[in-house]
């Protein structure tokens, strides 16, 4: 249908799209972005792989801008898709350079990377949250690449899925560790969006949209801060060593501390004011960060 995403269901199928000779394996490919011939009028709804797609492009928007200067490096960029997202075709990606590896879920079904790879957060970031390579990550991202191709291209035998599985696993955690870097290096920005975080969730306790939206989520504040859920996440688990929701919870309770020690109301008032549907669930989150129930809390609070 004109208005839904295309559907690959298979590697060839894409190749085939993209006015490439079908693969090497059905399983796993590298397509170059240069040799590609098709209209991205065509995919304008956007496409839905069933398989996972890491791509490197050379030309990559969305650098981050802090003061007068690019907190990221310009050797080229990674993304990475996981199977069923759905992939916008812009109007930039028309024209950069690069590849993207294949990989089909059946490929590294018999491997211990098939429940290992949904541990890597990236595959859930947004396009805009790519990842940006200095000149040496780049040689070393291309690298991989390249063995894969080699392997694909000269001998497939017994011993070539086994080698490119610890080739995938080598991509990938180069792939997190050079993440790591980023965030290291967008420090300064980051600290920005803590501070931005802040004041959305002060802003939502003080303004009681709680009572309209009920407890505070993490959607909710990756939204306002136009990130994805697991970039958020990580970010905040580099800058704090908390996820987004343990975040949530340590400003629950520091909220429902400052309501009772303001002492104007019950206990099951202030669940009520956090955005709790029932007492029970915001007496048992107390109880689990501070190893006191909210009445005995109160009362510590009073004979202090």
């Amino acid at each position: 249908m004109k208005n839904q995403p295309k559907i690959f269901h298979t590697i060839s199928e894409l190749h085939v799209a993209m006015g490439q000779p079908k693969p090497m394996h059905p399983l796993i490919s590298i397509l170059n972005y240069g040799q590609a011939i098709f209209d991205p009028k065509d995919f304008e709804q956007g496409i839905i792989l069933d398989y996972y797609k890491i791509s490197f492009k050379t030309h990559f928007k969305g650098k981050l801008r802090y003061g007068h200067g690019f907190y990221d490096f310009e050797e080229g960029g990674m993304s990475f898709i996981s199977p069923g997202q759905v992939l916008r075709m812009q109007d930039e990606e028309a024209d950069y350079s690069g590849m993207s590896l294949h990989i089909h879920p059946d490929f590294i079904r018999p491997y211990s990377l098939n429940t290992t790879i949904k541990k890597y957060g990236f595959f859930n970031y947004s396009a805009s949250e790519a990842l940006y390579l200095s000149g040496r990550e780049k040689e070393a991202i291309l690298g991989v690449f390249g063995s894969i191709q080699t392997e694909l291209n000269e001998r497939i035998d017994s011993f070539s899925q086994d080698v490119i599985i610890s080739q995938i696993e080598l991509l990938l955690n180069y792939s997190n560790r050079f993440y790591n870097r980023q965030f290291i290096t967008r420090k300064a920005i980051n600290h920005d969006a803590l501070a931005q975080l802040e004041t959305v969730i002060n802003d939502y306790f003080d303004s009681e949209k709680t009572l309209v939206n009920g407890v505070l989520t993490v959607q909710f504040l990756a939204d306002e801060l136009n990130l994805s859920p697991r970039y958020l996440s990580d970010l905040l688990r580099n800058l704090c060593g908390q996820n987004t929701q343990q975040f949530i919870h340590d400003k629950l309770i520091e909220k429902a501390k400052e309501y009772i020690a303001n002492g104007t109301f019950s206990v099951s008032e202030i669940g009520y004011k956090l955005g709790f549907e029932h007492p029970q669930s915001f007496n048992k989150l107390f109880k689990k960060k501070t190893n006191l129930s909210p009445v005995a809390f109160k009362e510590l609070f009073n004979k202090n």
